[in-house]
């Protein structure tokens, strides 16, 4: 027989933002809310468009090749860490998402495209993983 469990909001005893997972095998235990994204972003940089997002109140075009997805909630320091990838799906190109500036409340990100620099991409993906403030 199955268990099912439904709740709507989970709170850890000691520490009410804190709720500890057991591993495979019992042998380690996770932090819940350190191994979930903290922000999330898909946009196509040729419309300008937010394709789909979590934590992101705004998406800022700074020119070809360069934007900025603003945070709803800001990071708590600007220690976190931003997973990018891109593609443009035309003709070949290969397009590398980068970081440009990762301050507490946007990530600031460029895309480059192999034989022409800067350049605007259709899908341009990012992942932020932190402590939100």
């Amino acid at each position: 027989m199955a268990s099912i469990l439904k709740v709507d909001t989970l709170t850890g005893v000691t520490t009410a933002g804190s709720i500890s997972v057991t591993g495979e095998g019992n042998s380690t235990t996770t932090n819940l809310q350190q191994g979930l994204a903290k922000a999330w972003v898909h946009i196509n940089m040729s419309t300008a468009a937010n394709v789909d997002s979590f934590n992101i109140a705004s998406i800022t075009d700074d020119g070809s090749g360069t934007f900025d997805a603003t945070y709803t909630t800001a990071q708590a320091t600007a220690n976190y860490v931003i997973c990018t990838a891109g593609d443009d799906n035309t003709g070949g190109n290969s397009d590398l998402v980068t970081i440009i500036g990762a301050p507490t409340n946007q990530a600031q990100l460029g895309t480059w495209r192999s034989a022409q620099g800067r350049a605007d991409t259709t899908k341009a993906c990012a992942s932020i993983h932190g402590d939100l403030a």
